[in-house]
Formats: structure tokens, sequence, C-alpha cells
């Protein structure tokens, strides 16, 4: 393996991809940023989920809006809909794996939050239905994705969609804007 050119690709294609992310998510990042704000203020929540690294992510932006990201202010209410092991295994068992997300948006969610499907492909079937479930409940729907954002474009409104096919590169857009929404969201409501 040559280590030095594995290095050097790997950080190429990370800023190819970051410049083609920047150059294509103003207005979708705006648009999310615009609704999540209005939700918080109308006294709604911002729900995250996905699956593998993506339920990572959801859990990681969950609590930088529900703690801190930059400076301690007031908790603003967002959750993650991966972290009830109970609930996650009781749906898994007594529906199915597919029901996971949309099951919990059912109980937990209301008209007005702001509920954001995280998928690298756009084809995890329990993001899927979790979204139809958000709009079914009167909830923005909304995704970050990659792949050519696969089912869920037409679906998840504002959807700001990575350009690129390969997973870790999608996967690093991802936490990059989430870590910006929560960063706009605290200067947007006053904290910063």
């Amino acid at each position: 393996m040559n280590l030095d050119g594995f290095f050097a690709e790997e950080f190429d294609e990370h800023e190819r991809v970051a410049k083609a992310t920047r150059a294509a998510m103003l207005e979708p990042f705006r648009r999310l940023v615009g609704l999540s704000a209005a939700a918080v203020k109308g006294g709604h929540k911002i729900c995250f989920f996905g699956n593998g690294g993506s339920a990572a992510d959801s859990q990681h932006l969950a609590t930088e809006l529900a703690v801190r990201y930059k400076k301690n202010r007031p908790a603003i209410p967002a959750l993650a809909l991966t972290t009830d092991s109970s609930a996650l295994t009781a749906i898994a068992n007594d529906f199915s794996f597919d029901e996971l997300f949309a099951r919990q948006v059912e109980a937990l969610c209301r008209k007005g939050d702001v509920v954001i499907g995280i998928s690298t492909s756009g084809k995890s079937e329990n993001v899927i239905r979790g979204l139809q479930a958000a709009k079914a409940q009167g909830c923005t729907a909304a995704a970050f994705g990659g792949k050519g954002g696969g089912r869920l474009v037409g679906l998840a409104d504002p959807l700001l969609l990575v350009p690129s096919d390969t997973t870790s590169r999608i996967q690093e857009m991802h936490i990059t804007l989430g870590q910006m929404l929560c960063g706009a969201l605290e200067i947007e409501l006053g904290y910063a």
C-alpha cells in the first residue's frame, strides 16, 4: 500500500466533495434553518433519525441542540429516535425493522415539528417510512442524503443532497451540514 498516496487521495476527494456541496447546498440549507428556527420559536421540536453512522449523527446533532453547541444557552428541543433500545427492539420484533422510525414519529411528533431523516443512499425503508409518517402528522419532513437521493427525492423537503456516491464523503458532509445547522440555529434563536 502506498500510504502517502492513499492519504493524499482521501483528502483530495474530501475537498472536491466539500466544494461541490458548498456550491449546491446554500438554498436547501437556508430553508432548513428557517423552518427549524420557526418550529422551535413556535414551541415545537426537531427530531433526527437514521441507521448506522447516520444514527450516530442523529444522536450527535440532537445532543448539540439539547445540551449546547458553541455556548451555554437554553436547551433547544431536539431528540434522536435512535436511542431507546426498548422501543427499537419492540418495534422491530412486534412490527418490523421497516417501522422503527415511523412508529416513533407517530408517537412523539406533532404538527409543526421538524423531522430530519439521514440516509446516505436514500433507500433505507425505515427512513422513508419515518418521513412518510412525519408528513402524515403535519411535520416538516426534511432529509440529508447522497448518491442521487434515491427515494428521498420528492419526499423530503428540504433535501440536503450531497453530490457524491462515496458513503464516507457523504457522511462527512452530513455531519458538517448538521453542525452548521446547530450553529445557525443558535444565531437565529438569539443565543449567539
